[in-house]
């Protein structure tokens, strides 16, 4: 059979496999430290393949992920250098990013403004409230395996409490609560919601964002979907967007491109030429 680990324990897996789960242990011919929770496997009464990856996290560890929900806030002030970090980082792992503003309710219309302006228009935006339960707009794209990322107290928890809960009761089959702690944060389960997987984890603040930079500088302008009609217009080819005479410096200067996105971009740059002492 083929199925999807969705969770590890030691030595013990469990696959889920239609509507159905498995408990199974590794063959002679995988070893267990090589299963990620997200695998797509082969397994009768043992697991005897792992199929080839789309991509690996390692902190926390999962593989194949799919979706990606960027959660942002009112409070705590976002950091929206880590958002694009973030952006790219999904851009770099053949991961759809998707932006979650959560605490609506008490989100002013400027705030609200403001990120649909510097993102809706090459990525999805969609707002919810875990305090309000107003969550359908997420669970509507939870398709794949699928997880939350973002800043500390932004919410991510309280969102997938909020959702598991919901789950509970239609299906009784989750617990109530996904409590956290030291203990737990690295450890990582999916469970089936709506149309896909979801990972129990709000550890994705933990992400390795260093390897952002072993992109070349020359290559980070292309992870910035907003700047591509731009590009094309810049004089020469080896601009890196930062003076003279280019395409992306003027969109910005007529409000075509966001100058919030652009600002990032620059620090961001600025990383990279630092990491790689050019």
């Amino acid at each position: 059979m083929e199925g999807i680990v969705i969770k590890k324990n030691a030595n013990i897996f469990t696959v889920i496999a239609g509507q159905k789960e498995y408990e199974v242990m590794p063959s002679g011919k995988t070893k267990a430290g090589g299963i990620f929770v997200g695998d797509k496997v082969e397994f009768t009464d043992s697991i005897t393949l792992v199929k080839d990856r789309k991509n690996l996290l390692i902190r926390p560890p999962i593989a194949n992920l799919d979706k990606m929900f960027i959660v942002v806030s009112p409070s705590p002030k976002p950091d929206f250098v880590l958002v694009d970090k973030m952006i790219v980082y999904c851009y770099l792992n053949n991961i759809t990013p998707y932006i979650i503003v959560n605490k609506v309710d008490m989100a002013s219309k400027e705030f609200l403004e403001n990120v649909n302006n510097d993102y809706s228009g090459f990525l999805k935006v969609i707002e919810v409230s875990a305090k309000e339960k107003i969550l359908k707009d997420l669970e509507d794209q939870i398709d794949g395996i699928c997880a939350l990322a973002g800043q500390s107290a932004v919410g991510k928890s309280s969102i997938i409490n909020a959702i598991f809960n919901n789950e509970v009761t239609s299906t009784g089959n989750l617990s109530k609560k996904i409590e956290r702690g030291k203990q737990t944060t690295r450890i990582v389960r999916l469970y089936k919601v709506g149309k896909g997987l979801l990972a129990d984890t709000a550890g994705f603040s933990l992400l390795d964002l260093n390897m952002i930079s072993t992109i070349e500088k020359d290559e980070l302008a292309a992870y910035y979907p907003d700047f591509l009609q731009a590009r094309g217009e810049c004089k020469y080819r080896s601009c890196l967007h930062e003076m003279g005479e280019c395409g992306i410096i003027r969109y910005v200067k007529e409000g075509k491109i966001s100058k919030n996105r652009y600002t990032n971009y620059l620090k961001i740059l600025n990383e990279i030429k630092s990491s790689k002492k050019y």
